[in-house]
């Protein structure tokens, strides 16, 4: 069965803490021909991983990167890729994503109130556009 991956269920074969779902999801990927993974997805896993369990930017690329390598994967690879570029320059991964599919679909500059996110999309010689945060 070619199955698209819920986040949860990618949380619960990374994360192992609820046992039984987890051998449950588990065994859904392992059953599949394919596993698509959305960006929105991969965005939320990286947010969840961050937010509720703390991991560290090694911590994500390593369970990001751990995705990528199995075969049955299908996903963005190239957006995933931006996301990661991001986070090992210190930013957040949606960020990465979010500036690569907007390039993707004709924009050419970021426009953005995060200066983190701007300084980091400008330092791969990208066009940002900093909003002022206040009039």
């Amino acid at each position: 069965m070619k199955i698209i991956a819920d986040t949860n269920v990618i949380i619960r074969t990374l994360i192992a803490d609820h046992p039984a779902q987890s051998r449950t999801a588990t065994q859904a990927l392992r059953d599949a021909s394919s596993i698509a993974i959305t960006l929105p997805t991969f965005c939320e896993i990286a947010w969840t991983l961050k937010r509720r369990y703390r991991a560290t930017p090694v911590e994500l690329r390593a369970a990001i990167t751990s995705l990528l390598s199995d075969p049955k994967v299908v996903c963005d690879r190239d957006a995933v890729e931006a996301g990661l570029t991001m986070l090992d320059h210190g930013g957040d991964f949606a960020d990465g994503v979010i500036a690569f599919e907007g390039r993707r679909l004709g924009g050419a500059v970021l426009a953005t109130f995060d200066r983190k996110a701007a300084a980091l999309i400008a330092a791969q010689g990208h066009a940002v556009d900093l909003l002022p945060a206040a009039p």
